[in-house]
């Protein structure tokens, strides 16, 4: 067998010594402690898994040092040597939460053998059991976060990792009719990129992603807790304002696009006006649309408005 680390305790040096050469001969590392409190500060060292003490003993008995042990490691097994004339105090002990018990004078020295190798046996098995629960915790929170990490994964843009279209159009939906409920405003914020294709042209499709990418950042950094930022498809982008009343959406649409059009993008010269810049359209709920449908429909003709009138520009109605 598998060393095990064993605590035998008595104030008796005799009886200790006997017991701790029958169990070392039997494959147990054998720590002795002559007193209840010695043997409770050499546990606390050294958690052992299994203690055999004697019940009467000067100073903290047996059963007193087998609550501390169980308070401190309620794992570990321990066996209650006692004499014929205290087998009451040895049931008190079984109830306390002892594994077994020896009566002195022993009949035999195999009996301190048998008795302490149940114990040993118990004592790897509470292990293993636990041992095999901390593997069975730990597969399942992986399993969780692997999941968690997949669902993420299906309502992210795989390019941006802006949330998708799919996505956004369950958010737009949810938000709708939670405003229509509560009486609340919200407002969408539709842009494109001007002149994407002929970015893409020039500086080929590796630049045009990056461009994407840094764009998706932008949006992010502008972007309160609670609002929404997707990518539309291709080049398009949608955010949605929560509790947004139009006229707040507008400032924030003009904000981004500043913010777009003053960033440094690589090969911004060679685009017709001499930067990258995004056209957007705002739609607010509900003056625009009482239904999502609506909205997104009045924020897409808004959004063409701007492209087809000069591009670079926020068109709000």
């Amino acid at each position: 067998m598998d060393l095990m680390d064993l605590l035998v305790v008595d104030d008796e040096e005799t009886l200790r010594s006997v017991v701790s050469q029958v169990l070392s001969a039997d494959g147990f590392r054998v720590d002795e402690a002559a007193s209840g409190e010695e043997a409770l500060a050499a546990f606390r060292e050294t958690s052992h898994p299994l203690v055999i003490t004697d019940i009467r003993m000067g100073g903290m008995s047996g059963i007193e040092l087998l609550t501390e042990i169980k308070q401190h490691n309620p794992d570990t097994q321990v066996v209650i040597m006692t004499s014929h004339a205290s087998l009451d105090s040895a049931l008190t002990a079984l109830r306390a939460g002892a594994y077994d018990y020896l009566v002195k004078p022993f009949e035999s020295l195999d009996l301190i053998s048998a008795v302490a190798g149940r114990a040993a046996e118990k004592a790897r098995l509470v292990a293993q059991n636990r041992e095999l629960l901390e593997q069975l915790t730990r597969a399942n929170e992986e399993l969780q976060e692997a999941n968690a990490a997949l669902k993420e994964l299906a309502v992210r843009d795989g390019l941006t990792s802006l949330y998708n279209h799919r996505y956004f159009q369950e958010a737009l939906a949810l938000e709708v009719a939670r405003s229509k409920r509560y009486g609340k405003h919200c407002s969408l914020v539709f842009m494109d990129v001007d002149n994407f294709k002929k970015y893409n042209d020039t500086h080929g499709h590796p630049q045009g992603d990056l461009l994407l990418q840094t764009l998706a950042q932008i949006l992010m950094s502008h972007l309160r807790v609670s609002d929404l930022a997707a990518r539309y498809g291709g080049e398009e982008f949608v955010l949605l304002l929560p509790e947004t009343a139009k006229d707040a959406a507008l400032g924030i649409a003009e904000g981004l696009r500043q913010k777009v059009e003053e960033h440094p993008f690589a090969g911004r010269e060679t685009q017709p006006l001499g930067k990258v810049t995004i056209s957007i359209g705002v739609a607010g709920f509900p003056g625009d649309g009482a239904e999502a449908a609506e909205l997104l429909c009045c924020a897409d003709q808004l959004l063409y408005r701007a492209k087809h009138g000069g591009k670079n520009m926020v068109i709000g109605g």
